[in-house]
């Protein structure tokens, strides 16, 4: 396949994610069951702008960070999975799962309150683990401050937005504003719709976790998640990707039924992927399926077992 096809691919994959599916709005979204009984935190307190929560006391530590519009909810198995062994601290960025929103450069202030959390907590070279949004944000946080991290997992997310990586570095401002436009012009009923129907295509495999996902999502402020959207979709991070130290683990989802009907082949996927992150001294890639978006609920027993081995190496 050449790549400008495996491009259009991803693009074509992604596009319900840039709509607002109305039509969506149509399926009620049955009580959040899967998400019921979230794991209380040992402590929670604030780091700069975000909210952390802290889960066991005692091994080597772990950032975990949700993606765009998620909480601590995205990232209960892999609490489960290893908090006896390591002392787990989950972020929440300000205008997500009901905390109140910010204004300003939301990507600098995730990377400085990141530094606060590691700096004033005195975080022995954390494994910083995101999903989508926070594994840009760890990627970023490793390129900048790469004597703080012990690993890096990313989890469906790049250092550049899969689909735009030919773009004009010129053209991503005008791109990103006027995506960030169109999706802060929505109302909160259509914001709402839009979680369900990309959660139904993008998000899970499983449509009770995934109107479960639908409706957790929407307790996050619409303008938040537009300013930190247009924010990824203006970042491209590879040309730093050589300054990263620490050995970077990325893990890659993949749904059969998705991607052959874009034409994108499991290999495939796994090229498109090293060649985004070309430049990353010490990269490992991993693919779990059948999953979307979100690896992590789909795949929990596969993604936890790729992070345990990338942390024993370590």
């Amino acid at each position: 396949m050449k790549h400008s096809l495996l491009f259009a691919a991803v693009l074509a994959l992604a596009a319900p994610a840039l709509s607002f599916a109305a039509d969506a709005a149509t399926t009620s979204a049955p009580a959040a069951a899967p998400f019921a009984n979230l794991i209380a935190p040992a402590e929670s307190f604030q780091a700069g702008s975000m909210l952390v929560e802290r889960h066991g006391d005692h091994g080597s530590p772990m950032v975990l960070i949700p993606g765009l519009s998620s909480g601590p909810w995205a990232w209960q198995e892999t609490i489960r999975r290893f908090k006896a062994d390591h002392v787990i601290y989950v972020v929440t960025l300000p205008g997500f799962d009901g905390r109140p929103a910010i204004q300003g450069d939301l990507i600098a202030s995730a990377l400085d309150s990141l530094k606060t959390l590691i700096t004033s907590r005195k975080l022995a070279k954390p494994v910083l683990a995101g999903h989508s949004l926070g594994a840009t944000l760890s990627i970023a946080f490793a390129e900048q401050n790469p004597g703080l991290v012990g690993g890096v997992v990313a989890i469906d997310g790049m250092p550049v937005f899969p689909g735009t990586e030919m773009m004009p570095a010129e053209q991503r401002p005008q791109m990103a504003a006027g995506f960030k436009a169109r999706m802060a012009a929505a109302s909160k009923e259509a914001f709402d719709a839009q979680q369900v129907g990309y959660m139904r295509t993008i998000g899970s495999i499983d449509m009770s976790k995934a109107d479960a996902m639908a409706r957790l999502s929407s307790r996050s402020d619409p303008a938040s998640v537009a300013n930190y959207a247009g924010a990824i979709l203006a970042l491209d991070l590879r040309a730093d990707l050589p300054k990263i130290t620490a050995p970077v683990l990325v893990i890659a989802p993949y749904f059969d039924v998705d991607h052959q009907n874009a034409g994108i082949t499991l290999a495939a996927k796994d090229e498109y992927i090293r060649k985004l992150m070309t430049g990353t001294p010490k990269l490992q890639v991993v693919t779990v399926s059948p999953a979307r978006h979100f690896a992590q609920i789909d795949q929990p027993q596969q993604v936890n077992d790729a992070i345990a081995k990338f942390m024993a190496a370590l």
